[in-house]
């Protein structure tokens, strides 16, 4: 016998969705769109060139209220949350008690509360995690249902906003400000998963709708589906979970030791407290036995997530394996990332990956592989 199919779920956007004759596939258990009739390669191109709208309402919307609400989620998160300033935002992740990584999310200081942002197929642990940890210390943890979240990114994304809300030129990257936009009161950070400039807007379901009906009648702006998003992230060198970050990864593995503040290090006014913290001071006193890198493919064949990767085109040792990779329309070529071995991991280092039983050239190279766009 095998399991009934569970039955995907929506999100207030999926009507508009097949509207405008998006092709849907199963994400996180939500049914999403992954192209629209542009198709990926120019819906790349459109967000790296204009301006490019993206349904992520299936991401969980978490707000936590409480005394010392900032003190208490330190404890499960490397990061400085205490420090942050209102009205910003802050990139960190949960960790395990083996220093690895149970999930990557956005946290922002709403003054009276924090707003996090978490993965959509990890979004019921994380809840759960967050109740456990903060509750008994009165905290209230609530998922919210009633809002939607979409992102708009790209070099035009300021202008598309702006003629809705002016204020949203005076925001920097990482700020988080509460503004009118097409009627509705929107949460707006100045961030996204592009490399590019732009925006993600937390909108009451209610509103939602004619919110982005409002942005895609500017002819800069198209719908873009998931997978022109994660050619755009794998080119701006940003990690998905699930592929580049698991259980097993440590920040310090994946490169991420830039979102581990000064006060939370080794030395730090606020150090460790958090889980796997013995893990994540040693390696990065010590260094980690491999670590993320970038990866070129030489040819136009793309290297996918489980290719092995090789120090030798025949014979050699096993030096690590793909995590992820694919076309890069911005870069006309094949794009990768994964992890290799330390003596593996300099720029310009030659490596081979097995494909279909054959080893392909391939080299370590700087991430990210298209500048990042922000407004610093």
């Amino acid at each position: 016998m095998t399991d009934e199919p569970t039955e995907l779920k929506t999100t207030v956007l999926n009507e508009l969705h097949h509207a405008r004759g998006a092709k849907m596939v199963g994400f996180a258990g939500y049914e999403m769109p992954v192209q629209y009739k542009l198709g990926v390669l120019k819906e790349h191109l459109h967000t790296r060139g204009r301006a490019g709208l993206f349904d992520v309402s299936h991401m969980g919307q978490v707000i936590l209220r409480g005394p010392k609400v900032a003190e208490a989620l330190e404890r499960l998160v490397p990061v400085d949350v205490a420090g942050l300033a209102e009205r910003r935002q802050r990139y960190g992740f949960f960790t395990n008690d083996a220093g690895g990584i149970e999930d990557d999310l956005m946290i922002a200081n709403r003054g009276d509360h924090l707003f996090v942002v978490v993965n959509a197929a990890c979004k019921e642990a994380d809840v759960a995690r967050m109740r456990s940890a903060l509750e008994p210390d009165g905290i209230t943890v609530k998922l919210l249902e009633n809002r939607a979240l979409v992102a708009l990114q790209g070099p035009e994304a300021e202008d598309v906003l702006a003629e809705h809300c002016p204020a949203v030129r005076d925001m920097r990257f990482m700020d988080v400000e509460t503004l009118p936009i097409a009627g509705a009161e929107c949460w707006v950070s100045r961030s996204g998963y592009t490399g590019e400039d732009g925006f993600e807007i937390s909108v009451p379901n209610v509103a939602a709708v004619d919110l982005v009906k409002s942005l895609l009648a500017d002819a800069r702006v198209e719908p873009i589906g998931l997978g022109a998003r994660d050619s755009l992230r794998l080119e701006a060198g940003l990690c998905l979970y699930g592929q580049d970050l698991d259980p097993e990864t440590s920040p310090v593995e994946a490169g991420l030791t830039w979102a581990i503040q000064k006060v939370r290090r080794a030395g730090g006014a606020r150090a460790g407290g958090y889980p796997g913290a013995e893990r994540v001071q040693r390696e990065m006193a010590e260094g980690a036995a491999r670590k993320r890198v970038g990866l070129r493919p030489e040819g136009r064949a793309p290297m996918r997530a489980g290719v092995v990767l090789y120090d030798a085109e025949e014979g050699g040792a096993e030096v690590g394996a793909v995590t992820s990779g694919g076309f890069g329309p911005s870069v006309e070529g094949p794009v990768a990332m994964g992890y290799v071995s330390a003596a593996s991991a300099s720029e310009g280092t030659p490596l081979w990956g097995e494909l279909r039983g054959k080893r392909v050239p391939v080299r370590v190279a700087a991430l990210p592989f298209v500048p990042a766009g922000f407004k610093r």
